[in-house]
């Protein structure tokens, strides 16, 4: 690896604002004219600059021994995202890029289970995917994940615990997991799974009794908002008087596929704005047209993002009942980039509801609380005699027809 190469790439992520002052030349011998403000602040990434190529030409001097390249590139990047101490900030090697981007295509091998990090000391799970390995072993929204297969990982470690618990179809791996029970004490655990493909089927939905209709939204990828239009209108080709929308252990998904659900749902005026450090405020509208049909929903602690934020908007706007238990409380924003040959994802902005309501490290208070028994997982108009949650959705669904 030649140490050019290194230092070309570190200074692009530096950004040198021209206007008049001192003249400097940059690493392409380009001229820059700086404010002495900008001269020190370009001294001290130059110092930078230079301490990392000091480094790295001792080590490729004195390490006794072999040297990977590109693992000694990659190595300088993700320690500046490391240094965040945000486990949703990080950068990506080629092949662990293309992993993170298999998460919006709705289908990869693993366990089926959507897991955060908190603060770095641990990895928390926001739900298991529904009828995947990750449920039907009884894993459950809380858990904490403390090794795969032995291994002890840390929040700071989650997407290296994240690509360990994917693989081939048809291998095993065992995950340790901390389960806080009803009477407030912690037990320790080991659950052996089998991988499998996981197809993700983002909506659901059916007829119940009574004129009811049932929508459940899963995760939000790039179908989800025509697949939930097409239940919608299936709904109404069946004369359905109302529905309940399940946003139950639904871990997010994609900010473009949840603002065009909630622009079906809601009148006009802001569905989820973002600030960012700067403290710039980005809005996403909804239109005039809405669909009034009536309807409550349900969430809990697997609820989370992209959830929060439709079930925020609906609430902000009294367009409908929320019910169940306190959402996950994530509401913060990443983008991802492309960068070389991998790329990098950054926490850019934070999420508030239409009525000013902080998410992260929140979540959305439902308007009705209905606590599931831990020992009741199963969920769904399937198991609506052990679903009490649902059992309220339908009665105060019905006492507003």
């Amino acid at each position: 690896m030649k140490k050019n190469r290194i230092i070309a790439i570190i200074l692009s992520f530096a950004i040198l604002t021209g206007c008049s002052g001192v003249g400097v030349k940059t690493h392409s011998d380009k001229s820059v004219t700086l404010t002495g403000e900008e001269y020190e602040e370009y001294i001290k990434n130059k110092e930078k600059i230079d301490n990392i190529e000091k480094l790295t030409e001792s080590i490729k001097n004195d390490f006794l021994f072999d040297i990977d390249d590109e693992k000694l590139e990659a190595g300088i990047y993700k320690g500046l995202f490391s240094s965040l101490d945000d486990p949703y900030s990080a950068y990506y090697t080629s092949s662990e890029f293309e992993k993170l981007m298999e998460d919006s295509a709705g289908e990869f091998g693993g366990i089926g289970v959507v897991v955060s990090a908190f603060k770095s000391e641990y990895i928390k799970v926001i739900s298991p995917i529904k009828d995947t390995p990750g449920e039907r072993a009884g894993i459950l929204p809380g858990d904490i994940i403390l090794k795969v297969d032995g291994e002890m990982y840390f929040g700071i470690d989650m997407d290296k615990a994240v690509d360990h618990m994917r693989g081939e179809p048809n291998t095993d791996v065992t995950i340790t997991i901390r389960r806080e029970n009803e009477d407030g004490s912690y037990e320790d655990k080991d659950i052996t799974i089998t991988r499998e493909i996981i197809k993700i089927e983002s909506v659901i939905h059916e007829m119940m009794e009574d004129g009811i209709g049932y929508i459940n939204i899963t995760s939000f990828d790039e179908h989800t908002a025509e697949d939930f239009e097409a239940a919608l209108n299936e709904m109404h080709s069946k004369n359905a008087k109302g529905i309940v929308l399940d946003l139950r252990n639904n871990p997010g998904g994609l900010l473009s596929s949840v603002t065009r659900i909630a622009d079906q749902l809601l009148p006009k005026g802001v569905i989820v704005y973002t600030v960012d450090k700067m403290g710039r405020r980005e809005e996403e509208l909804s239109g005039k047209s809405m669909d009034s049909i009536p309807m409550t929903v349900l969430v809990n602690k697997g609820s989370a993002s992209a959830s929060e934020i439709l079930s925020g908007a609906l609430k902000d706007y009294d367009r409908a009942k929320i019910i169940g238990t306190q959402t996950f409380g994530k509401g913060i924003v990443q983008r991802i980039y492309p960068f070389g040959s991998g790329g990098y994802k950054l926490t850019i902005s934070e999420y508030y509801t239409p009525n000013d309501t902080k998410i992260h490290g929140v979540g959305v208070e439902p308007d009705i609380k209905v606590d599931m028994p831990q020992s009741d997982t199963n969920i769904g108009p399937e198991n609506l005699k052990e679903d009490i949650q649902l059992q309220k959705a339908i009665e105060v669904l019905k006492s507003e027809l």
